[in-house]
């Protein structure tokens, strides 16, 4: 782990695994709000390099996307961790803050963000520091944030909030949509001659990204106002 950081901006850490780039965005407008309020801001993706997966993930779009994605059932079940690559500025100082983006696969965490958390990696970098988890879904949210919470809690992080971010549709037409964008890399109107609304990020999930950085930023400059005031004080 590195030397803790002497400047007096709050250094916030951003990791997050992202096929579609989706979690992406959300880490790069929260990361933007957050710096905009006065912290130093480090994004880390995750690789997923395991054997076993990597080249279901290796080309965007999927060649066969219904196959891949339920291809990835096994794993999701098995919950076990895979190969990832950490970014090495994940471990190159501590943070006053760590944020994890993850998708939700099936109906939890994805293989390489639960990879990550029950990391020695993870260990080191949530021991004693508050954490806050963004999910991006489909549909199905709640374990994937109730998952990222208990793990990050138990490689001693201290929760600090969460959000989701749901896409449109009902349970079938939203797979379709899902599945028709993995397939093409296009937003289409139909798919196997069913309307299918909009997959993915719309700006009104962009805004309550913004949002909760906004209050991420809140919290995090209201604690370093008060050690401040703490140390003139001692």
């Amino acid at each position: 782990m590195g030397q803790p950081s002497t400047a007096t901006a709050p250094s916030v850490l951003i990791v997050y695994y992202s096929y579609t780039q989706q979690t992406r965005r959300v880490a790069e407008e929260m990361a933007g709000v957050l710096r905009g309020r006065g912290c130093a801001v480090n994004l880390a993706a995750i690789e997923f390099t395991d054997p076993r997966y990597e080249k279901r993930f290796e080309e965007f779009p999927m060649p066969r996307p219904f196959l891949e994605v339920v291809a990835m059932i096994p794993a999701e079940l098995r919950r076990r961790p895979a190969q990832i690559r950490i970014p090495d500025i994940v471990t190159k100082q501590s943070y006053d803050l760590v944020c994890i983006g993850s998708p939700t696969w099936w109906l939890s965490t994805d293989v390489p963000i639960r990879s990550f958390l029950e990391s020695d990696t993870a260990r080191q970098v949530l021991k004693g520091t508050p954490f806050a988890a963004a999910v991006c879904c489909r549909r199905y949210w709640r374990h994937n944030l109730k998952t990222v919470r208990r793990l990050g809690t138990k490689s001693g992080g201290i929760f600090a909030d969460g959000i989701h971010f749901r896409y449109q549709g009902g349970q079938v037409r939203s797979l379709l949509s899902l599945l028709s964008y993995l397939g093409s890399g296009e937003y289409r109107d139909r798919y196997l001659g069913v309307k299918i609304p909009p997959t993915n990020l719309q700006n009104y999930h962009l805004d309550a990204a913004r949002t909760f950085a906004d209050g991420l930023a809140d919290q995090l400059l209201a604690g370093s106002k008060g050690a401040h005031a703490k140390g003139q004080a001692g």
